[in-house]
């Protein structure tokens, strides 16, 4: 009598319509009507539904949401420009566990679920990707010293790509892409290096002392070296000017690179050859024993 749902169909004139058994509306236009329908007992008499139950009001939602096969109520918020998205899920995160019942548990969805995920393993992933440059470079050498020297300036431009971002240039935040960044980072800036140690340690091989060797090799290897900067900055230019969908993730992107890049090379210019002189191998004496 109140469901409204229909039961079967009927043809007039050439049409379809529903068949919907419904009281009309007069006798359904609020709960306490219902106390006046009568229902039919198994012996035949009539009774009133009042007699039987009685209607109570509860707060209810339209529809229950669910996340992981439970029952869950979604939170939405956007945090301010200039707080990354990790102090904002970690003050969220706090909140949760001080304000929400016994019983009750928390989980992120989203972009905030993947850098709450990913985030878990950047450590890692620095870890992994310095581990492996570093291997590669001490095949390519055949020295463990010489990669030290060359991975030297990778904690520099990291630093300095991260001033930028603590500083809220662009309301840029360290997020998932600037993560990617800042792993990319990590191969970009060793170049810088290879091309310095490699050419002095082949100048102390021609008899030239450790020195002069890395002094000649910084000054002949500056060119490349900032011809190549120059190329990947411009390269990311158009990251940093990006407008539309997904703006904001391209400029976090450019942003770190390019400023990462940058300062990663001033200090490559500088502290790689006070590294050198003290790390390095003093392939002069070898080849002048040869």
């Amino acid at each position: 009598m109140l469901g409204g749902g229909y039961v079967n169909y009927f043809e007039l004139d050439s049409r379809a319509y529903k068949v919907i058994p419904q009281v009309q509306q007069e006798y359904r236009l609020n709960p306490d009507q219902l106390k006046s329908y009568y229902l039919r007992t198994s012996t035949g008499a009539m009774v009133s539904l009042s007699t039987v139950a009685h209607i109570k009001m509860h707060v209810l939602p339209e529809a229950i949401n669910h996340f992981q096969q439970l029952n869950a109520a979604t939170i939405q918020g956007v945090n301010f420009p200039t707080i990354p998205q990790g102090l904002a899920l970690e003050k969220l995160t706090q909140l949760a566990k001080t304000t929400l019942p016994v019983g009750y548990n928390y989980d992120y969805s989203g972009p905030s679920r993947q850098f709450v995920q990913e985030s878990g393993g950047l450590v890692l992933t620095f870890f992994f990707a310095i581990l492996i440059i570093y291997l590669v470079l001490a095949a390519q050498f055949e020295s463990f010293r010489d990669p030290i020297i060359i991975l030297v300036s990778v904690p520099m431009s990291i630093a300095g790509a991260l001033i930028f971002i603590n500083l809220g240039i662009g309301h840029a935040t360290l997020n998932i892409y600037t993560e990617v960044g800042l792993v990319t980072l990590i191969g970009l800036i060793s170049k810088h290096g290879i091309l310095i140690v490699e050419f002095a340690n082949n100048l102390q091989k021609e008899g030239m002392s450790k020195r002069a060797a890395i002094i000649e090799a910084a000054g002949l290897r500056l060119r490349p070296i900032l011809m190549t900067t120059f190329a990947m900055v411009i390269g990311v230019f158009p990251l940093l000017t990006a407008v539309g969908a997904g703006a904001v993730s391209r400029f976090d992107l450019g942003l770190v690179i390019a400023t990462g890049l940058g300062i990663g090379t001033i200090f490559t210019l500088f502290v790689v050859p006070s590294v050198y002189m003290m790390l390095g191998h003093d392939l002069h004496k070898t080849a002048a024993v040869l």
